[in-house]
């Protein structure tokens, strides 16, 4: 027996030898491909540093850096009808609804809250894309009745974050009814004179951009997010013609008066307080008065389905 090589080349392997990566410490830019720290990631609020590029972002995440001190109260949402179909694919849908709920850690697609931004109350939803990609079903519309209905109740304006492939079909013509049902919502707050400000994210898409997505009092997008009903790709087919550069995307929208303002995602809080507080008819804020945001240890993006097209 060799002592050199059985004992003692195995010792110095074992002290010099590369120690294992934990995973998730990088993340890939999928506009530029730079290699992004995810401290660094989380602390941009998963913004791309070097292009600018706004990735995905969970509606618990973002509404950590949005509200005061991180703070939010939950809004409880009445539960739908599971199943009521009993549809199935490949999988069956409550199969589907599991796999969902266990890689995003939440119930559902959408997160309704209560807060103050700003010192300013404010009920707020936001859709997450990486669960079913935020497909609009009953429960989306049982959470847009519920914060309006909390919204009324209180006064608070109402903030809404929308990001959907559309429609779920798994729900058929029970999802489409989610249209005219949160459009009357909407309407809700039109009659009792509550501000509904819509925060447009990538992508919004289908039934979820034909209903209460684009009926907002102010209409604000993230950069470069892709808002339409029928996708670039199928109007292409349709029509058999090269659309416009940058067609349906945040910038050509506001450029073709759709929008009102097309806003970075670090500079959200700061013009949804201004705005919030105008609409209010309260002084404009003394930014040294306001406190601090919540800075939240984000998660990477989730590598969701990309939305039909």
């Amino acid at each position: 027996m060799n002592w050199i090589t059985n004992y003692v080349r195995p010792r110095i392997n074992s002290l010099f030898s590369r120690r294992e990566v934990p995973e998730n410490l990088w993340t890939k830019c999928p506009e530029c491909g730079t290699m992004l720290f995810h401290r660094e990631l989380s602390d941009n609020l998963n913004v791309c540093t070097n292009c600018d590029h706004h990735m995905a972002i969970t509606p618990r995440d973002r509404f950590a850096a949005l509200f005061d001190g991180g703070a939010f109260l939950e809004v409880k949402v009445p539960d739908p009808v599971a199943d009521p179909l009993q549809f199935r694919d490949q999988k069956k849908y409550p199969d589907r609804m599991k796999a969902a709920q266990k890689a995003t850690g939440e119930k559902e697609a959408m997160l309704v809250a209560e807060g103050e931004i700003g010192r300013t109350p404010v009920i707020a939803a936001g859709q997450d894309f990486s669960f079913m990609a935020g497909s609009m079903g009953m429960y989306v519309g049982n959470a847009i009745v519920a914060a309006a209905e909390r919204a009324v109740e209180t006064g608070k304006p109402l903030v809404l974050f929308s990001a959907a492939g559309g429609a779920r079909m798994q729900e058929g013509i029970l999802s489409l009814m989610q249209m005219p049902r949160t459009t009357v919502a909407v309407e809700m707050l039109k009659e009792a004179g509550i501000p509904y400000i819509v925060v447009l994210t990538h992508p919004t898409t289908g039934g979820v951009t034909a209903s209460y997505a684009m009926l907002g009092d102010i209409q604000i997008a993230e950069p470069n997010a892709l808002i339409c009903f029928a996708g670039p790709r199928v109007i292409e087919q349709t029509i058999r013609e090269k659309l416009p550069e940058g067609f349906q995307r945040a910038e050509y929208l506001l450029e073709h008066g759709m929008l009102d303002r097309v806003t970075h995602r670090k500079q959200l809080r700061d013009d949804l307080i201004s705005i919030l507080r105008m609409l209010g008819g309260l002084p404009a804020p003394t930014r040294a008065d306001l406190p601090a945001p919540a800075t939240p240890d984000i998660a990477p993006p989730p590598q969701a389905a990309a939305p039909a097209e």
